[in-house]
Formats: structure tokens, C-alpha cells, sequence
């Protein structure tokens, strides 16, 4: 009852818990690989999990989950990429990709509510990750600009050319989550009457 009252049921806490320990994998798969960073942009599976979380959990607990994920790197606990965490990660140049994932889960789970089509899933995670280049290189090349060393000759379209590298990557991934999301959220839909019944 209680839980109900305040907007979160133990399923979605759990849900959370469960998409910060994803973004928590994703952000170090590069541990495996370190040859998978360019320009000091670590290619990782954050955006996957991000766009997925949107289009699993809806906008608002998405966004929570995104939220809780950055929240629980910034006081400290090594959940970003490269194993990184602590308050010094707010001056890195890619927590522009960080804050974006809060935004890009709100904006995902937003779409396929409004809509709710099959083919709204496949639009819903493209502009997701959309939005997650816009606001992750557009903040990336202004720290660069204006606090972190930069490289020599450092420009805006050089910015965009580093992000080239794991674009396609990224939008494999996100046609990916929006036909798997779908499937999911029909099997989770179809087994609540069950278990609601079998509990009666």
C-alpha cells in the first residue's frame, strides 16, 4: 500500500536496480576490449541499455533508472566507463553522454506511450540514440573548448567524426531494442493475468 501511495511498487525498484547494474556492464565491456576507445570515447553498450530501459519501463521510471545509474557513479561507485565514478567525473568531457541517457530513456518510453504501435518502438530508439549523439557530442566538444585539453586543431567536425566510429554500432543496437522490446513487453503483459489468476 505504501509503495503504491508513493509511485513505486517493489517490481519497479527492482526493475531500476536491474538497468543501472545493465548500464553498469556496458559502460565496461571495454575492459575486454581496450582497444575499443577513440578520441578518448570509450565504445560501449550504455546507449543499448539506455534506449531499452525507456522502451521496457516507460518514460518516468526509465528516466528514474537512468537518474539512479548517474546518481550512484557520481557519489563514487566505479559503474562508468573504464570503471570510472566520483563527483570529478561532472568535468570529463563525455558526461554530456551521461546526462543525455536521462533524457534519451524519458524520451524513448515517451514515444511508444503515445503511440504504441510496433513501429513506434523502432522510431522511439532511433530517436533516442539520436538524441544521445546530439547532446553527448555537443557537450563533449564544449568541455573540450572550454576546460579539457583538447587536441591541437580540435573542431566541431573532428568532434563528429570521432562519434562516426560508434555510430553504426549504436543504431544496429537500436533497431535491435525496438524489436525486442515489443516481444518483451507482450510476454510481460500476457503473463501478469496469470499470475494475478493462479495467485486467486
Amino acid at each position: 500500500m505504501t509503495a503504491q501511495r508513493n509511485g513505486l511498487k517493489t517490481i519497479d525498484i527492482t526493475l531500476v536496480g536491474m538497468f543501472v547494474a545493465l548500464m553498469a556492464i556496458g559502460a565496461n565491456i571495454t575492459t575486454m576490449f581496450p582497444f575499443m576507445v577513440v578520441g578518448g570515447v570509450p565504445i560501449t553498450l550504455q546507449t543499448f541499455f539506455c534506449i531499452l530501459a525507456g522502451a521496457l519501463l516507460g518514460s518516468r521510471l526509465g528516466a528514474i533508472s537512468m537518474s539512479v545509474y548517474v546518481l550512484v557513479g557520481l557519489v563514487g561507485a566505479p559503474v562508468f566507463a573504464q570503471f570510472k565514478g566520483g563527483f570529478a567525473t561532472v568535468i570529463s568531457p563525455t558526461f554530456g553522454f551521461l546526462l543525455s541517457y536521462i533524457l534519451v530513456a524519458f524520451l524513448t518510453g515517451l514515444i511508444i506511450e503515445k503511440n504504441g504501435g510496433k513501429a513506434s518502438y523502432i522510431v522511439a530508439t532511433l530517436v533516442g540514440t539520436a538524441v544521445n549523439y546530439i547532446v553527448g557530442t555537443n557537450l563533449m566538444f564544449m568541455a573540450y573548448k572550454m576546460w579539457a585539453d583538447a587536441p591541437e586543431g580540435f573542431t566541431y567536425s573532428m568532434a563528429w567524426a570521432w562519434m562516426m566510429v560508434p555510430l553504426p554500432k549504436d543504431i544496429i543496437l537500436a533497431i535491435c531494442a525496438g524489436m525486442l522490446a515489443p516481444r518483451i513487453n507482450f510476454a510481460r503483459k500476457k503473463a501478469i493475468p496469470q499470475r494475478t489468476k493462479h495467485a486467486s
